[in-house]
């Protein structure tokens, strides 16, 4: 399910990968052991982002919304993963967007260590982003071509002075580039000068200057080769693990999810349809979509193939600009029934063990490779 890569020409070789570190692998090993969760740190609660629908050139007028978010739910403890997962356009982006206050909700509440951040003032939302930074899904377009890899990542440092002082921050730049894997020296150079795997650890390098606690990872490396992958969730572990960062991880890629992931959410046209530990929602999903989802993740282990039933989901995916009523999956749904076009299911649990917004939700056995 890897997107493809970026043919970039490398500055240098990407650093070596371990032995054995391609993205099925480490996905095969499971989420890393880790210790006991801290406090929750953000909560999510019915957060929405309406983009309206114009029409008219002088004049305009609004004539309807795209409902990209419509109500998420989430919480994200000290030292935690969470991964979003969901197919393209269902609202993951934007999501990430609204909790590095890039967007402005349209409704909904994200509460930082008890405060609102929907409220807060100027000077407020200036110590907000520099407690949660972002690490955008294009190495490439993420970073200012005309500027060096040292000025990008130093360039939060002109905002927040008292992280580094003028005199040491050539220092410091060099220290965070050799933390993710670059040559320090290489501060000078310019992001065309790298390889896509290369520009995404100045990326990482640059969320980092600012000593967050949360970084919000929108599609790290979909764009990036499986090996070159690997490396960069890796780096992402190494650097919790030093740090105590807390991650949400968006993706496409269910095994990636699954390798860095303590929770998982699955989200669909807006709205998350289930949530749970990743032992939990890959082990015995238990919404339909989710279900859908699984089946589509390739067996690399050959004993293991024509052990489940591949699940085909018919029609296409609404419109976020005008989704079904009821449940917004019932269209595509083979559980569908009066209910399910009448009242939207609530995410609770029904008895699987986990949440799950399905009127009907019923846990599934999901062949999966070993942990």
């Amino acid at each position: 399910m890897s997107e493809p890569s970026t043919g970039a020409t490398a500055a240098s070789a990407e650093p070596a990968a371990s032995a054995g570190s391609t993205a099925s692998q480490a996905a095969a090993g499971g989420a890393s052991t880790r210790g006991a969760l801290g406090e929750t740190l953000l909560e999510v609660k019915g957060l929405k982002k309406h983009f309206p629908l114009t029409r008219g050139v002088v004049l305009k007028r609004t004539v309807g919304h795209v409902r990209a978010v419509d109500g998420v739910d989430l919480t994200l403890r000290r030292g935690e993963t969470v991964g979003l997962v969901g197919e393209s356009g269902c609202g993951k982006s934007t999501v990430s967007k609204l909790l590095v206050a890039l967007e402005k909700p349209t409704d909904g509440s994200i509460v930082y260590k008890g405060r609102d951040v929907t409220k807060l003032s100027k000077r407020g939302l200036k110590g907000y982003r520099r407690e949660v930074q972002i690490i955008f899904q294009d190495p490439y377009a993420s970073l200012n071509p005309r500027m060096t890899v040292g000025d990008i990542v130093a360039e939060g440092w002109s905002v927040h002075a008292d992280i580094a002082p003028r005199k040491g921050r050539l220092q410091r730049t060099q220290e965070l580039l050799e933390r993710v894997g670059l040559n320090p020296d290489y501060v000078n150079r310019y992001p065309h000068q790298f390889s896509g795997g290369q520009r995404q650890r100045i990326g990482i390098a640059r969320a980092l200057a600012l000593q967050p606690e949360i970084i919000v990872c929108d599609e790290p490396v979909s764009a990036l080769d499986v090996s070159v992958q690997a490396q960069v969730v890796n780096l992402l572990e190494d650097l919790q693990d030093d740090f105590g960062l807390s991650y949400l991880f968006i993706a496409h890629d269910l095994s990636v999810v699954r390798h860095i992931s303590d929770r998982v959410a699955v989200m669909y046209l807006g709205s998350v349809v289930e949530t749970g530990t990743d032992a939990e929602v890959y082990g015995a999903p238990s919404h339909p979509y989710t279900q859908a989802l699984l089946s589509s993740v390739p067996l690399h282990e050959p004993k293991l193939r024509g052990q489940r039933d591949r699940i085909l989901l018919s029609g296409d995916v609404p419109s976020p600009a005008n989704p079904p009523s009821g449940c917004r999956f019932r269209t595509r749904c083979w559980k569908a029934q009066d209910i399910c076009a009448e009242e939207p299911p609530a995410l609770v649990d029904r008895g699987q063990g986990h949440p799950a917004a399905c009127h009907f939700a019923e846990a599934r056995p999901a062949v999966v490779e070993g942990r």
